[in-house]
């Protein structure tokens, strides 16, 4: 923000002032061309001492010519430069989010919470941390559906997230089929920036569209997807029940996971892997797709400049004085002895 010199919006009432200048001019002359007093015995003008009322015969006119004068400064706009503002307009990005739902996402090598709880959680601060991004969710595990559309109300969106769970859609991992309807729900967008975040713990093991030929179509319409892996391959810990006491025991159960699949989907379209076995490296894959959404974010710069306006600092005074001089033109001031 920078200040500046004092300007005006409407130099050419400026010539005004000449207006005010003529009239001074001519309430001079006046003054030199009243009518003196000649006493015939000495043949010489003399004075004779004005009354106070007459001495004061040039104040009418005075006003009246500072009201002008005013007036035409105030009509010129008058203006200090304050400062120059400089704003930037942000194109917000559409992120879908794709996020499994199959059940081993129960799985709890997050110990001591699962897979999915883990994932909401951090799902939950990613939304907290966007401004300006629409954001869409879909759900899927051996189909795909969407939880909600594209939205501002990062509320509404929290509260759908914490209404999913697994066992509600047939099981299996639809990779082609989630990312095909995340594409979907993207296609009709105007947004400059449109991405999916893919968030599963499994290889895709159902579905009628392979994740390559979604991962195709995404490029193609100029989609990034950003994949992340959650949790470990391999035997982990899955939920069988609870003992006698309540709590729930678990075994371990062997879950495929196809790391080099959703390195390829990130690669075709542009976007990023990320692996996360446990909830920090999560945090930290979130970060890292954060940061790559905000440098395509689109910022478009731009600036005014706000002024400090003095025209009624004049206009105010003008009329004050042409009211007065008005009045006093009816007195005796104006020029009786």
């Amino acid at each position: 923000m920078t200040s500046g010199a004092l300007t005006f919006a409407h130099p050419w009432a400026l010539l005004g002032l000449l207006a005010a200048g003529v009239a001074a001019w001519l309430l001079h002359r006046r003054r030199r061309s009243l009518p003196r007093l000649i006493l015939p015995e000495t043949g010489s003008a003399i004075g004779i001492r004005p009354s106070r009322w007459a001495r004061l015969w040039w104040l009418p006119g005075a006003l009246l010519i500072g009201a002008v004068a005013l007036t035409s400064l105030g009509l010129a706009g008058p203006r200090l430069r304050a400062a120059r503002r400089q704003e930037l307009s942000v194109e917000g990005i559409d992120i879908v989010v794709a996020f499994d739902l199959s059940t081993s996402m129960l799985a709890a090598d997050f110990r001591p919470k699962d897979r999915i709880t883990v994932a909401k959680e951090v799902l939950k601060s990613f939304i907290a941390s966007r401004q300006n991004d629409r954001i869409g969710l879909v759900v899927f595990a051996g189909e795909a559906y969407t939880q909600c559309p594209l939205t501002l109300d990062y509320k509404v969106l929290d509260s759908l997230l914490d209404q999913v769970r697994t066992g509600v859609i047939v099981d299996g991992t639809a990779i082609g089929n989630a990312l095909g309807t995340a594409v979907n729900r993207l296609r009709e967008s105007d947004a400059k920036s449109r991405v999916v975040i893919l968030i599963t713990d499994g290889d895709n093991n159902a579905g009628n569209l392979s994740p390559l030929q979604a991962a195709g179509i995404a490029k193609d319409l100029g989609i990034k997807v950003f994949t992340i892996l959650i949790g470990k391959g391999g035997r982990v810990p899955y939920p069988t029940g609870t003992d006698l006491f309540g709590r729930t025991t678990y075994e371990p159960v062997e879950i495929d996971v196809n790391p080099e699949l959703l390195q390829q989907i990130a690669k075709v379209t542009g976007g990023a892997y990320y692996a996360a076995t446990d909830k920090e490296s999560l945090e930290r894959g979130l970060s890292a797709v954060l940061d790559s959404l905000e440098k395509s974010k689109i910022y478009d710069a731009g600036g005014s400049t706000r002024y400090d306006e003095w025209y009624a600092r004049f206009f105010v005074p003008a009329a004050l004085f042409g009211l007065i001089g008005v009045a006093l033109r009816g007195t005796r001031m104006q020029g009786a002895p």
